[in-house]
């Protein structure tokens, strides 16, 4: 063979060589997230953002200290020859319109292969009809409201606890309660009006009917409310026992310095995630809110335990310990990375099919759910929730007794503590 012959062969079979590795080179998974990056919810968002950064580096390299989560082991999606996960952040700023545009843009010029978001439920109401529209699935971490799941859509999958399941938590709560002598002989629900506050307080206060829980007043309001002696007046005027505030970040720090200020302080007051889990809701309130409740379906668990690992590297990234919210979304992002992985391909069909088999758990997860599994909605039949009290500068697990940290404490102490 002539020397030029043997080269041109040569130089042929390293250009096939190459040519194939890159073929079997694996690509990228793009999943575009919606979240308030900016705006009155932009704490809550940005931590968000944070576990979710989180959940992408334990999908993208091994991390085999964190037990049975799944793709933690391994590093990348090892049915898609290792490929990572790339994230691609948008910044809705709570603005509902807005989150609808930019979830086009996801689909249509960042070509996502999956969605995932939105926080407030008013905006991932607008976003996940864009999802369907396009057959991209979508993955709801954290908003709770139940019109968001019962729209007939194939590609919305929720691994949150939802508006019904927090109201049959608040009852099995309040009936424990009454078995230990506590006084609960009527509620307040206070919710903002957009679709999360109005669908959780709708909610309670139908679950309250059917438990014989008497409701003393219901105060609907605007998150963007900067006086609410109004409503703090009508509450003092009802004496609930407890009451049961729906509310955002800047309206949750608003009613309890308006509790302080009108020296009204109701045995009980429950917050409902939200505004409640938001990182800076503690610092603002720890003086005055003494004792108050939160659900969460977030607990750090036992040092050496996996989520204390996990707690540990998001305390690394944050300067601050994961909360119930940021928690759900991370757990969410998680349950859509096992599915991609299971499909085996970057198709969204055949993610939403996988998706649609989902049968995590609950040594699987990282939240406190029995497991995620779907029903027809994509609705998680199997998530659920603990209760959790303000002590000094932290929350503590206190209910349901079988899985407490701490004792709790009844009535809250307040500002008189």
């Amino acid at each position: 063979m002539k020397k030029s012959t043997w080269f041109f062969t040569g130089l042929c079979i390293a250009v096939s060589a190459l040519g194939a590795a890159t073929a079997g080179a694996a690509e990228s998974v793009k999943i575009g997230v919606l979240m308030p990056l900016t705006g009155n919810a932009a704490a809550a968002g940005q931590a968000s953002k944070a576990a979710i950064e989180v959940a992408a580096d334990i999908v993208n390299n091994a991390h085999p200290e964190l037990g049975n989560l799944p793709l933690a082991a391994t590093a990348g999606l090892p049915h898609l020859g290792g490929a990572k996960l790339d994230v691609v952040f948008v910044d809705h700023q709570g603005n509902p319109s807005l989150a609808q545009q930019l979830a086009t843009r996801l689909i249509t010029e960042d070509k996502v292969n999956a969605l995932m978001g939105a926080y407030q439920s008013s905006c991932t109401f607008t976003a996940t009809p864009v999802a369907e529209r396009y057959g991209i699935p979508f993955m709801v971490g954290d908003s709770s409201a139940l019109n968001i799941t019962t729209r007939g859509f194939k590609h919305v999958f929720r691994a949150t606890p939802i508006a019904t399941d927090y109201a049959r938590t608040y009852m099995r709560f309040f009936a424990d309660m009454k078995k230990e002598g506590k006084a609960i002989n009527s509620i307040a629900i206070l919710n903002e009006n957009t679709d999360y506050g109005t669908s959780v307080g709708d909610a309670i206060e139908a679950e309250a009917k059917k438990n014989n829980v008497p409701v003393a007043i219901r105060i609907p309001y605007s998150a963007s409310s900067t006086d609410v002696s109004a409503q703090v007046l009508q509450l003092k005027d009802k004496k609930p026992d407890v009451a049961i505030f729906i509310s955002y970040t800047a309206d949750s720090i608003l009613y309890l310095k308006t509790l302080k200020n009108f020296d009204y302080e109701p045995p009980m007051v429950l917050g409902d995630d939200s505004g409640f889990s938001d990182p800076s809701f503690v610092p603002a309130i720890s003086d005055i809110g003494q004792g108050l409740m939160n659900r969460s379906a977030w607990d750090v668990g036992k040092p050496g335990s996996t989520t204390s690992k996990i707690n540990e590297m998001y305390k690394a990234k944050t300067g601050r310990d994961l909360d119930d919210t940021s928690g759900r979304n991370m757990q969410g992002f998680l349950a859509l990375a096992d599915a991609i992985d299971r499909a085996g391909s970057t198709d969204p069909e055949k993610i939403r099919d996988a998706l649609a088999k989902t049968d995590l758990k609950p040594d699987q997860l990282m939240m406190g759910y029995q497991g995620i599994k779907y029903d027809e909605t994509g609705q998680n039949i199997l998530a659920s929730t603990y209760l959790i009290q303000l002590h000094g500068n932290r929350y503590e697990l206190v209910w349901p007794e079988t899985a407490a940290t701490s004792k709790l404490l009844w009535p809250m102490s307040g500002w008189t503590n």
